[in-house]
C-alpha cells in the first residue's frame, strides 16, 4: 500500500518537475525572442520597416504638404528680401554681394525643400548603422541550458509541497511576462508610428532653415529626428544590459529569487524602454 502511496507521489512529482521545467523553458524563450524582436525592429529604418506604410506618408508628404511648404518658402524668402531691401535705407546703401547673397540662400531653401525625404533618411541610415555596429557586440542571447541544467537539480531536491508553490510561481510568471511583451510591442510599435507622423510633416519644418527668425523650427525638427533615430540605440543599451542582469539572475541558486528577479528586471526595462523617449530628446535638445 505505501509503494502505491510512494509511487502516486513520484509520479505527481514528476508531472509538477515537467511542468516547472516546460514554464521556465517558455519564460526564457519568450525572453530571448522579445529581446531579439527588439534590436530586430529598432535597427531598422521608416522605409525597411514597412515599405507600404513608409511610400504612404511620402505620398502625402510630397501631395499635400510640400506645396504647403512651398507657400511658406515663398513667403520666408520674398519676406527677406523685403526686410534686406528696407534695412539698407531704401537701397541707398545697397551692395549687390547681398543680391547674390540671397540667390544662394534661395538655392540652398529650394535644394533642402525638395531633398527632404533624402535628408530625413540620412538621418535615419546614419542611426541604423550606429545600431547595427553595436548589435556586434552587444550580446542579448539568455544561455538557456545552463540555467535550466541547475534548475532541473534544484527540482529534484524539493518536495512536493516547495514544488506545488514553485508552479504555481512560475505560472503567474509567465502569464506576467506575456503582459509585459504586449507593453513593449506598445513600446516598440508605437515608437515607429510617431517616426512616420514626424517625417509625414517634415516639409514645413525644412522649409525655414535658411530663415534667421523661422529657422529655430528647423533646427527643433532636426533634434527631433536625430532624438528619434538614436532612440533605438538607447534601446538597444537597455535590452543589453537588460539580459546581463537576466543571466546573473537565472544562474543563481534561489530560485524564488530567480523567479521574482526575472520579474522585478523585466518590469523595470518596460519602464525604462518607455523613458528612452523622452530621454534621447532631452540629450539632443528637442522641446
Amino acid at each position: 500500500m505505501f509503494g502505491l502511496f510512494d509511487s502516486i507521489a513520484n509520479w505527481f512529482r514528476g508531472l509538477l518537475i515537467d511542468g516547472i521545467m516546460s514554464n521556465f523553458t517558455r519564460m526564457f524563450a519568450e525572453v530571448n525572442r522579445e529581446v531579439n524582436n527588439i534590436a530586430g525592429q529598432v535597427g531598422q529604418t521608416p522605409q525597411g520597416w514597412n515599405p507600404a506604410v513608409f511610400n504612404l506618408i511620402r505620398t502625402l508628404s510630397e501631395s499635400v504638404i510640400i506645396p504647403i511648404a512651398g507657400i511658406i518658402l515663398t513667403f520666408i524668402l520674398c519676406y527677406e528680401l523685403i526686410h534686406m531691401i528696407i534695412e539698407r535705407n531704401n537701397m541707398q546703401d545697397f551692395e549687390t554681394f547681398l543680391i547674390f547673397k540671397w540667390i544662394f540662400k534661395t538655392f540652398v531653401a529650394t535644394y533642402i525643400l525638395t531633398h527632404t525625404f533624402d535628408i530625413v533618411m540620412f538621418v535615419f541610415g546614419l542611426a541604423q548603422n550606429v545600431i547595427n555596429n553595436s548589435a556586434g557586440i552587444i550580446n542579448t542571447n539568455l544561455d538557456m541550458n545552463l540555467a535550466l541544467a541547475n534548475l532541473q537539480t534544484q527540482l529534484n531536491a524539493m518536495g512536493t509541497g516547495e514544488l506545488i508553490g514553485l508552479f504555481l510561481e512560475s505560472s503567474v510568471l509567465g502569464l506576467a511576462m506575456k503582459a509585459i511583451s504586449l507593453c513593449v510591442f506598445i513600446i516598440i510599435y508605437g515608437r515607429m508610428i510617431e517616426i512616420y507622423l514626424t517625417i509625414s510633416i517634415a516639409p514645413i519644418p525644412m522649409s525655414t532653415m535658411v530663415n534667421r527668425e523661422w529657422g529655430s523650427m528647423g533646427n527643433s525638427y532636426l533634434k527631433t529626428l536625430f532624438a528619434l533615430a538614436f532612440q533605438g540605440f538607447l534601446i538597444m543599451v537597455c535590452v543589453a544590459i537588460y539580459a546581463i542582469l537576466l543571466q546573473g539572475i537565472v544562474t543563481a541558486g534561489n530560485i524564488h529569487a530567480a523567479i521574482w528577479g526575472c520579474a522585478g528586471y523585466t518590469v523595470l526595462l518596460c519602464m525604462i524602454l518607455f523613458k528612452t523617449g523622452s530621454m534621447s530628446k532631452s540629450l539632443f535638445g528637442s522641446h
